[in-house]
């Protein structure tokens, strides 16, 4: 299925509405101390930001590892993102599916705290790349 300009456009923004959204969560599961919910809210903000930018490109993905080599590829192989920012987002995919799905791997303050700025300006980039 294709998508109108208009169509996209609501795509794009909403997505990126869901990454600020998912990302303002965080300071909650800080507080809380849910370590494993801040790695699993890092990825996905970033997930949606990524997503939003994808959309606006008109680039389709199927898988989350998928679309991480496909960031890679497609943005920090043409520049306009740096391959810590590619790397980066590898690591929050991993981190998340560890802590996710591996019983034995707790995300702790030190794995986490570090990326919470990261994303923020992923996003923030991401939101401007994207906004016609």
């Amino acid at each position: 299925m294709s998508l109108t300009d208009e169509e996209r456009q609501v795509m794009v923004r909403l997505e990126i509405e869901r990454a600020r959204r998912i990302y303002e969560q965080i300071g909650e599961l800080i507080r809380l101390g849910y370590w494993d919910n801040v790695a699993n809210r890092l990825y996905y903000a970033l997930f949606h930001a990524v997503s939003a930018l994808f959309i606006h490109d008109g680039h389709k993905v199927g898988t989350h590892k998928g679309m991480t080599t496909l960031f890679g590829q497609l943005y920090v192989q043409a520049g306009k993102f740096s391959a810590d920012d590619g790397r980066f987002f590898s690591r929050l995919q991993n981190m998340r599916e560890q802590s996710d799905y591996n019983c034995t791997y707790d995300i702790t303050p030190e794995d986490a705290l570090p990326h919470i700025n990261h994303v923020k300006q992923l996003i923030d980039a991401i939101g401007e790349m994207v906004t016609d």
